[in-house]
Formats: structure tokens, C-alpha cells, sequence
């Protein structure tokens, strides 16, 4: 389904509204929910899922998963966390997992973001090369 450009600027203008000082308010995002659920505009379904889809793509832009095939050493997590929030700025959640498929090397994850250095992934492009 098509969504109309009133609903789409108005959730990316609720969506703006919903950040204080680059961190989602869940108590700004609860008001206007119930302020849009009371008044019931025209297409308000649609206008919660598009603001809705909004706040879930902003929110993975600011959580980094860092995937290694081994449990990393305290000094190397740190300096990636570092240079992580260098590059995409304070309040960026971060979550590290192990991952043995990898093989070695690690793979992070922000938003739409990947960097993939695992061993895993250049044997499967060595592979699609042959």
C-alpha cells in the first residue's frame, strides 16, 4: 500500500520530536502515540506504522553488534567501541557476540553498515570467484 505524503512527513516530523539530544524519549514517543490515538486522523493506522518503522531504523542506527569468532580481549573491544563512537557519536549501544561459524576475524554491524573482515567471508567470496 502506497502511503500518502502527508503521512510520511508527518511521522518523519513526529520522528524528529521523539529525540532528545540524539537519544530516543520514551516518554515523548508514549504522548504522541496516545495524542494520535485520541485525535484519530485520517489513515492514523498507517501513520503509527510509518512512524513506528522510523523509530526502528533510527534506533538500529545507533547499535553497533560486533560478531568475532572468539571472545575478543578486553583491549581490542575498547578500541573498537572508541572508533565506533568516533565515527557514529555518543549513546551508541554496543553488543558483542561470538560467533564460531566465522572462523576467525570480525564482523560489526550498524544500521545499515557492515564491515566484514571475518575468514568466513573471504573464503565464501574465494569460492563464487571459482
Amino acid at each position: 500500500m502506497k502511503i500518502s505524503k502527508e503521512i510520511r512527513q508527518l511521522s518523519r516530523k513526529l520522528a524528529r520530536e521523539s529525540f532528545v539530544e540524539g537519544a530516543l524519549d520514551r516518554g515523548k514517543v508514549e504522548s504522541i502515540v496516545r495524542a494520535i490515538i485520541k485525535t484519530k486522523p485520517r489513515n492514523y493506522v498507517r501513520l503509527l506504522e510509518t512512524y513506528q518503522r522510523l523509530l526502528r531504523l533510527e534506533a538500529d542506527k545507533r547499535r553497533a553488534r560486533i560478531e568475532s569468532a572468539t571472545a575478543l580481549e578486553k583491549q581490542a573491544s575498547e578500541s573498537i567501541v572508541r572508533d565506533l563512537a568516533q565515527k557514529y557519536g555518543a549513546g551508541l549501544t554496543t553488543e558483542f557476540v561470538v560467533n564460531p561459524a566465522l572462523l576467525g576475524g570480525v564482523r560489526i554491524r550498524v544500521g545499515n553498515d557492515v564491515w566484514d573482515s571475518s575468514v568466513r567471508n573471504r573464503l565464501d567470496r574465494l569460492q563464487q570467484k571459482f
